[in-house]
Parts: C-alpha cells; sequence; structure tokens
C-alpha cells in the first residue's frame, strides 16, 4: 500500500510542517480508514466525492489535548494548515476543485464509523457533533503547487505501524501505571510511619513522668500515690 505523502505549511506548533496524507483512491481511502490513528483529523470536500486527506499530530500534543479534556482539539489547528488540508481535498475532488465556496468537513480520525451496507472508501459518523464544517472560497495554486513540491509517495505498511503504535501506548501506559503505584505505596508508607510516631508519642508523654526517687505530689501538696 503506498498512500501520498505531504507537509504542510510551518506553524508556532510545527515549525516543521505537519504530515499530511491521503489515498489515491477509494480502495485506498478503505485502507486509511481502517488503520488510521487517534490523533489524525480526516478532511472531505462534504458532499462530493473527493480524496480522504489526514493530518497527524504528533503524539505529545494529541497527548496534552486529552490530558486537558479538551474535545474541541481538533478545532484548534493552525488556520494556515487547516486551508492546506482544504486546499488539498478540494483539488483532489472532480467537481470540488471546479467550484467555488466548498464546504469541506473534517473530524478526529477516530469518530469515522463504517457499516457493511456502506460502499467502499465510503464513511459515516460516530458522532455527528463532532463533524465540523469550513468554506474554501476558491482554489488557491499556490498553496496547492507549494504541497506538491513536498509529495512523496511511499509503501507502508498500515496496519503493522498501528499495532506498533498500539503496542507503545501500551507500554507507556504500563511504566505511568507503575510509577503511580511506587509513589502511591511511599505515599502510603509516609502515612503509616507518620501515624505510628504519633501514636508512640502521644504514649511517651516525658512531662508526666518522675525520676526514680522523687514522689509527685497533688495540688493540695499531698503525695500523690496514685
Amino acid at each position: 500500500f503506498m498512500p501520498y505523502y505531504f507537509k504542510s505549511a510551518p506553524c508556532d506548533a510545527a515549525p516543521e510542517g505537519y504530515m499530511l496524507y491521503m489515498g489515491k483512491d477509494k480502495h485506498d481511502n478503505e485502507e486509511l480508514i481502517r488503520y488510521a490513528w487517534p490523533e489524525d483529523i480526516w478532511y472531505h470536500v462534504d458532499k462530493e466525492s473527493s480524496a480522504h486527506v489526514y493530518i497527524r499530530l504528533p503524539k505529545d500534543q494529541y497527548d496534552a489535548a486529552m490530558a486537558s479534556g479538551d474535545k474541541d482539539w481538533y478545532k484548534k489547528m493552525d488556520e494556515k494548515v487547516v486551508e492546506d488540508c482544504c486546499q488539498l481535498v478540494k483539488a483532489n475532488s472532480i467537481k470540488g476543485n471546479k467550484q467555488d465556496n466548498v464546504t469541506v468537513v473534517f473530524t478526529p480520525a477516530s469518530n469515522l464509523r463504517k457499516s457493511g451496507n456502506m460502499d467502499t472508501g465510503q464513511v459515516g459518523f460516530h458522532d455527528t457533533n463532532a463533524i465540523w464544517k469550513t468554506k474554501v472560497a476558491t482554489r488557491k495554486n499556490e498553496i496547492v503547487n507549494r504541497l506538491d513540491k513536498t509529495k512523496k509517495w511511499e509503501e507502508t505498511d498500515l496496519q503493522a505501524a498501528l499495532i506498533q503504535r498500539q503496542k507503545e501506548e501500551k507500554a507507556e501506559k504500563g511504566k505511568e501505571a507503575e510509577k503511580n503505584r511506587i509513589e502511591r505505596e511511599a505515599q502510603e508508607k509516609a502515612w503509616k510511619e507518620d501515624k505510628a510516631a504519633k501514636s508512640y508519642d502521644r504514649l511517651y508523654d516525658e512531662s508526666l513522668c518522675t525520676r526514680a526517687g522523687e514522689i509527685e505530689v497533688d495540688s493540695d501538696g499531698e503525695p500523690d500515690f496514685m
């Protein structure tokens, strides 16, 4: 399998640009849908046939968005990068490329849904509220030409790449769980030691004790033999 790879315009979050990729036909699109990564965002011309274009975020950026609980992370890409994706899907749509004011839809790749009655390359969505749309007024040849200069056609085992990513994620979660376990046990040990120390202090109060050969007297000055 050989997807097309592109490099987006640079931005503050990605000084060297983001990786964009797409298939050459509907059969390629089917493979891309099946093996997309959670940090991928999917772009497509709305209600028209077009290429399926994906942008892949670096994992640290995606993890930070997930940790913050930001459900709109995919809507907050740099405008230049979004425009690159939109121009790429428009340029690779037979009808969309000829039209102005084309609507492009995008959503996290994890929101794509396939069912048995769908045609090859066709997709649905798990959550329609997670679909976002933007307008592309016209084709911008300077953007399309710049992207074409970065274009590479590389053989890729998408399934193996996804499996490797899943293994790495599982290993990272295992390390994090082990780190949390060690920290938790250390905290519990410190808490128990502190509790034991305080219990001993209450049992042994030097101010209530007398030295050998001394008699403690009560408030009346009488010897206290209790």
